[in-house]
């Protein structure tokens, strides 16, 4: 499978579940053909009913429908839940799937992390928002804040094929080309490609295509990750962009739903914030995003955290776009965030505490410069999906 660069695109930003869960439905009600939905969680709660009621509606009226979940996001499904959806037709594979050992889900490593929905090869969704209530404004002060494009054009006639293409033994073909060391993306709006990361032949593209957007960057850099623990290299190109002149500005989680994540970026706090790198933590509510743009017209949404398991280990996917439209939807709605809910981080003054976090940073660039050989050493998972029959009847998910 070659999935090349595409122009004329048009892309829509969709910020928190309030704006993606209504067009995820609406797409699914006017579907004609084939539905396509990969999602690291599906919850059975009212996102999920929502979610369940569409493609039944769907499948129901002889739309073809595939639902891939992965085995430790959505491991808690009941089988009347799944049931339902499997009477009526709709065809749904679970990646790695295994049974808790003492209560405790043991398949941690190599997980499909990807968020894709593609609709009648029309309009295709990228992003990091799973299909849980927890999404959601209303949920309360753990609801997070997350972001999603909807795509039409060419490129999601090449999102729908890649899904597709995962049903097939969890191993799409080959997706072309290796993006080149520093390949700059053509210019101009609404071109855009499918970058996803996975365990085969396609393990650094995303950690490559945001640095081929660093480099890039002539005057602005804007990165929003719930989880920051990036590879060696892509730390110094930010470093080495704000060096430049470049203004690069990282928000961060503040009120993290994961305490080691945000304990292991601010060991890097120092050493970006001296090369000149702005730091803002998000402080409202969990940032789950996972979305940057660079100078007036270079975007990306999509699955992928900044932390090893995401860069080396799970499998995912994003939209890396040249439009101005989507760079500036985005640029506003994260500039609104860091004036309204952030706080901007300093150095502190005291030279003792800089002293022992300089050791502490020492060590964590030793682990990340090898980090990636490591993670490679660990046990791989074959892809492997699990088609459930008819029945709705299966093992513990």
């Amino acid at each position: 499978m070659n999935l090349p660069w595409r122009e004329h695109n048009r892309y829509a930003l969709l910020e928190n579940g309030t704006g993606y869960f209504p067009a995820v439905l609406e797409a699914i009600a006017n579907a004609r053909s084939e539905v396509l939905v990969e999602t690291f969680i599906l919850f059975d709660d009212s996102v999920g009913q929502e979610i369940q009621r569409a493609l039944i509606e769907a499948a129901c009226r002889g739309v073809s429908v595939d639902l891939t979940v992965d085995g430790y996001g959505s491991d808690e499904l009941g089988e009347a839940f799944v049931g339902a959806m499997t009477e009526s037709g709709i065809r749904v594979h679970i990646f790695d799937p295994r049974p808790r050992f003492l209560g405790v889900r043991t398949n941690v490593f190599r997980r499909m992390h990807r968020k894709i929905v593609a609709v009648d090869r029309r309009c295709a969704f990228v992003g990091g928002i799973n299909f849980s209530a927890d999404h959601l404004p209303d949920y309360g002060p753990d609801a997070k804040q997350d972001y999603a494009v909807r795509i039409e054009g060419p490129l999601a006639a090449d999102i729908a094929d890649y899904a597709r293409a995962a049903l097939a033994g969890g191993r799409p073909r080959r997706l072309g080309r290796r993006p080149a060391r520093w390949d700059p993306m053509p210019a101009g709006d609404g071109g855009g490609r499918l970058v996803v990361r996975d365990n085969q032949e396609h393990r650094t593209d995303i950690e490559r295509y945001y640095r081929a957007g660093v480099r890039a960057a002539r005057h602005d850099v804007l990165i929003a990750n719930a989880y920051f623990f990036p590879g060696y290299q892509l730390l110094h190109d930010l470093a080495n962009a704000a060096r430049r002149g470049v203004r690069v500005r990282l928000l961060l989680q503040g009120e993290p739903d994961v305490l080691v994540a945000r304990l292991a970026a601010t060991t890097l706090y120092d050493y970006l914030i001296d090369a000149g790198v702005e730091i803002y933590e998000y402080c409202k509510r969990p940032l789950h995003g996972k979305v940057a743009c660079a100078d007036d017209d270079w975007a990306t949404v999509g699955s992928s955290n900044l932390d090893p398991l995401s860069l080396a280990l799970n499998l995912e996917a994003n939209v890396v776009a040249r439009d101005t439209g989507l760079n500036a939807a985005l640029r506003q709605s994260l500039d609104r965030l860091i004036e309204q809910d952030c706080q901007r981080i300093e150095l502190p003054a005291d030279s003792n505490r800089r002293l022992r976090r300089l050791w502490i940073g020492v060590v964590v660039f030793h682990f990340l410069r090898r980090f990636p050989a490591w993670a490679g050493s660990l046990p791989a998972h074959k892809p492997r999906l699990r088609s459930l029959p008819p029945t709705g009847e299966r093992e513990t998910v």
